[in-house]
């Protein structure tokens, strides 16, 4: 697949660039371009183009890079919007702080239950089976702990 694209060219920040038609897959500084078309200086802002040659490549099927194609739109080579080809900033996210959704302390109600026939028994028991509520733990009466022998002894080395 072609790709019409910008090569540079010229001095040390002196940028220049030639508008070039190149296999996809091959770089643009190793000069195995199959038609130079245009070029660009960066600055003093001249352009240079062969539309006919831009239409021809274009009619083949070559695609133009992003900024290629703002150049061909720009001097009306072909219709259209210009692509933003600037790199996009990220956007700053606000941490927000979290609010936490109270729980619910009342205990939820029980509905009274109600005599069903043995047809719609399973039916019924299906539809409330998947209600289960968690009890607290009951309160664990711990032994009083005796005062650890160690700690007496760590507070003396420091002091030492």
């Amino acid at each position: 697949m072609l790709k019409m694209r910008l090569q540079r060219f010229g001095r040390k920040n002196d940028p220049s660039f030639r508008v070039v038609v190149l296999e996809a897959t091959e770089g643009p500084k190793s000069g195995n371009h199959v038609d130079q078309i245009g070029s660009y200086n960066a600055i003093t802002k001249q352009k240079s183009l062969d539309k006919e040659k831009a239409k021809h490549w274009l009619s083949k099927g070559v695609q133009p890079s992003d900024t290629v194609y703002n150049f061909l739109v720009s001097e009306g080579v072909i219709e259209g919007k210009k692509k933003n080809v600037l790199p996009s900033k990220k956007p700053i996210v606000k941490e927000e702080p979290k609010v936490e959704a109270p729980v619910a302390a009342a205990p939820v109600a029980e509905a009274p239950v109600e005599a069903v026939p043995a047809e719609e028994a399973p039916a019924v028991a299906e539809a409330e089976a998947p209600v289960v509520e968690e009890a607290a733990p009951a309160p664990v009466e711990e032994a009083p702990v005796a005062a650890e022998p160690e700690a007496p002894a760590a507070e003396e080395t420091l002091a030492a």
